[in-house]
This record gives C-alpha cells, structure tokens and sequence, in this order.
C-alpha cells in the first residue's frame, strides 16, 4: 500500500533552519532576564525603538561586527528579533 499525505498546500517548515531560530530565542530569553518576559511590547515609542535597534544591529554585522558586545549573540540574530517584535506590533 502507498502511503498518502496531502501537505503540499501547507506551510514547509522543513525549510527554515531551527538554529536560526534558537539564536533569537536566545536573544529573547537574555532580554527576558535582563527586563521582563514580554517587556518588549510595552516599549514605547514602540515603532521607532525597535526600527533603530534593527538598524543598529544591521549596520554594526554589516560594518564587520558579527557579535553583539553585550550578549555575545549575533547581531543578525538581535536583528531578526527586531523583526519579530515590529512584526507582532507589541501592545497598541
């Protein structure tokens, strides 16, 4: 018998990579204990501090800093958290 799965319509998590997303889990639970779980969606304004951040980040990689001084993670991984954060929009 031929087994049958009818997935090809859903979403392929299969193609993105579990360690990128542990290095911003990592990037969250540093700013968890650092702050607060969640304090992220209470920044305000939140637009902005988070758009700069990403930025900051960004340039810093680009610039050939590849970690971030203070955590020692990546700076791609502190930026794709910034992603995330104005992605879900915090608390509006």
């Amino acid at each position: 018998m031929k087994g049958v799965k009818y997935d090809s319509e859903k979403p392929r998590w299969e193609l993105l990579s579990p360690r990128f997303i542990q290095e911003i889990v990592k990037v969250l639970t540093f700013g968890a204990k650092k702050y607060a779980d969640d304090n992220w969606k209470h920044v305000k304004p939140f637009e902005d501090r988070y758009y700069g951040a990403l930025m900051r980040h960004i340039t810093a990689w680009r610039l050939g800093e590849k970690k971030d001084p203070e955590t020692g993670l990546s700076h791609l991984a502190h930026a794709g958290c910034c992603l995330y954060f104005l992605f879900m929009g915090g608390s509006k």
